[in-house]
């Protein structure tokens, strides 16, 4: 396999596994204030290294937290819990969740690509890429799913990454813009 190949599709189980693993996770962290420990407080499933975000959203699908990593760090189980927790108490847009807020929460798993430049805008594929846009100390990342979501087409997709990032609309072209895409497998609890 390349090195430069996407990862494998996660099964199933390996699904449910992380799902149930992100919640204990939150769980843990906020009821006995510790974070889980990869190999120790769980079974590794997904050993590999790859980037995740953790999206937290409310029983009526509104955005509660969403907290992640691009860049591989440690196995995906371990980034995964790591992200689940800071998505609950971290986010700085939410109050931090608490006990009473554990069954009002659903989740949803992003387990990413490692990201790669974006050659043209015409290549950038709605619903299948997520946006990284770099511009001097200015970062905005949107996932895949948010311009489905929203129901952007490709031009308004790049607008919001850049706005996201507090750069003008049309920063993506500007000198010097750093743009990448990456794929992501994206799972969660039903509601």
């Amino acid at each position: 396999m390349r090195s430069d190949a996407p990862p494998a599709p996660l099964g199933a189980e390996t699904r449910k596994a992380l799902l149930a693993l992100a919640r204990e996770a939150i769980r843990v962290y906020v009821t006995e204030g510790r974070k889980l420990r990869p190999g120790q407080d769980f079974p590794i499933v997904a050993p590999h290294p790859r980037g995740a975000f953790v999206t937290l959203k409310t029983r009526e699908g509104d955005l509660r937290g969403c907290i992640g990593t691009v860049l591989p760090a440690g196995s995906l189980d371990a980034t995964v819990a790591r992200m689940a927790v800071s998505a609950a108490v971290e986010d700085p847009r939410f109050p931090p969740v608490k006990t009473r807020d554990l069954t009002r929460i659903r989740l949803e798993i992003s387990a990413l690509t490692v990201p790669e430049p974006v050659p043209d805008e015409e290549s950038v594929e709605v619903g299948r890429h997520g946006l990284i846009v770099r511009l001097g100390n200015r970062t905005g990342l949107l996932l895949p799913q948010v311009a489905v979501d929203w129901g952007w087409s490709r031009e308004e997709f790049l607008r919001q990454v850049c706005l996201k990032a507090g750069l003008p609309p049309r920063a993506w072209r500007a000198p010097g813009t750093v743009l990448e895409r990456f794929e992501a497998e994206v799972w969660g609890e039903e509601p």
